[in-house]
Order: structure tokens, then C-alpha cells, then sequence
């Protein structure tokens, strides 16, 4: 990875990396910043991040890398409509963000706890405030084309509608649906406990998978010639 020196919009000097957004959290922490770093703000992406997008989203697997290392951590992302092709504007959600992280390093955030910020896209007068929420359900409308490049080679492009969600009041999903800021917290550990019970009663001896007899008999007849 490389990394240059890069003048901001305000004309304050920052560093940009060709790596992940996860790679630029690490290079920070394991040298290149010599400073203690204090708080990790990751975006604002251009579009929100709710429900399942947490476990594939550049944004949230920033402050994730940053949780990993005990920094205290925050992605930030802006739920600009489907296909948005205007100018942003950016300012209601900095001023959102730039309030939670006050408050984070004010309180602190408990081990192993990042915060997941979505902000509706609205003037800033237009938000109801924020929310404590829950992740949604996030429902994909993916599918995949087969195709044939001029070479007669395949090759496979990922389609489909935009994802959507269900609104349910006390989600990310639901909050932004009612004009509200989301402030979701996730941990890193994704241990699904109260699935021990169940999978612990499991037998694991390997055992031969065998067809009902009426099936086997069929599987494994032949026709015999008439003499």
C-alpha cells in the first residue's frame, strides 16, 4: 500500500491510501500516525448502512478495525436516495457525527462496542433527533446474468433492484423511515449464544445416509431379459 499526503476542501492537510478503508485504520494504529490516536470517525459514506450491510460495509469495517485495537470507534454514512447524482450535501451529517463523537469521548464506549451512525437525507431542521436502535432487516433483490464476452468466454454480472428494508419502529431501518438519526451499537462478537443449547445436543458420529427400501430397491434394480 501507498500512501500521499492530500490537501482537504478546508485546507487542512490529511493522508489518503490506496488500500481498504480497513487497511487505512490499520496503517494509522501500526505506525504510521506516531501520535495516540483518541477516536476513529470512518466516512461519511455516500449511502446508509443498515442491517445486514454491516457485515461487508468498507465504512463499518473501518471502525471495526479500529475497535479490534481498543480505539473507540464510529461509522458515519448518509442515507442519500438510490441512484443520487446530485451534490450531497454532507454538512447536517459532519454536524451529526461531530455530536456523537463529543459524546463518545465524553462517556467512553463499553469493550468491544463501535457505533453505527445512519443519517437521513433531509435539512438538518427537517431531523426529529436521534435514536438508540436495533439493526433491521435488510431485504437483497440480487441475481445473477450469465454471459458471453465476444470471445465466447462467460463471465457473470451481479444485477438486480437496489436492496430495500422493513421499516420496524426501534430499527435503523424504522428510525430513518421517520426522520430520525440512527445510532445503532454493534459488538464484534458475533457468537450466536443461544444457539448453544441446541446445537450442543447434536451427535457428530458420522452416519450412513441410506434410502427408504422401496427407493433403494428401485435405485438399484435392473430389467432382466425374457428368455
Amino acid at each position: 500500500m501507498r500512501v500521499k499526503q492530500v490537501r482537504l476542501s478546508e485546507n487542512t492537510l490529511g493522508w489518503a491510501s490506496d488500500g481498504a478503508p480497513s487497511d487505512c485504520v490499520a496503517l494509522a494504529i501500526c505506525g504510521f500516525i506516531e501520535e495516540k490516536i483518541d477516536l476513529v470517525v470512518s466516512g461519511i459514506n455516500p449511502y446508509a448502512n443498515l442491517g445486514h450491510d454491516v457485515t461487508y460495509s468498507g465504512t463499518v469495517t473501518a471502525a471495526m478495525e479500529a475497535t479490534i485495537w481498543g480505539i473507540p470507534a464510529i461509522a458515519v454514512s448518509l442515507d442519500s436516495p438510490d441512484n443520487f447524482d446530485g451534490t450531497a450535501d454532507y454538512q447536517p451529517a459532519a454536524r451529526m457525527a461531530r455530536q456523537v463523537a463529543q459524546a463518545v469521548m465524553r462517556y467512553g464506549l463499553p469493550h468491544q462496542v463501535l457505533l453505527n451512525i445512519n443519517v437521513p437525507f433531509l435539512p438538518e431542521e427537517k431531523m426529529r433527533g436521534m435514536q438508540i436502535t436495533r439493526q433491521g432487516l435488510r431485504v437483497y433483490h440480487d441475481r445473477l446474468d450469465h454471459r458471453l464476452d465476444p470471445r465466447g468466454r462467460p463471465y457473470y454480472w451481479t444485477a438486480g433492484d437496489l436492496p430495500t428494508g422493513i421499516p420496524e419502529r426501534g430499527t435503523d431501518i424504522g428510525a430513518l423511515a421517520e426522520g430520525f438519526v440512527s445510532i445503532t451499537p454493534i459488538q464484534l462478537d458475533l457468537t450466536a449464544y443461544h444457539a448453544f443449547p441446541d446445537i450442543q445436543s447434536w451427535s457428530w458420529e458420522e452416519q450412513e445416509t441410506q434410502l427408504p427400501i422401496t427407493e433403494a430397491i428401485e435405485e438399484t434394480s435392473v430389467s432382466s431379459p425374457i428368455l
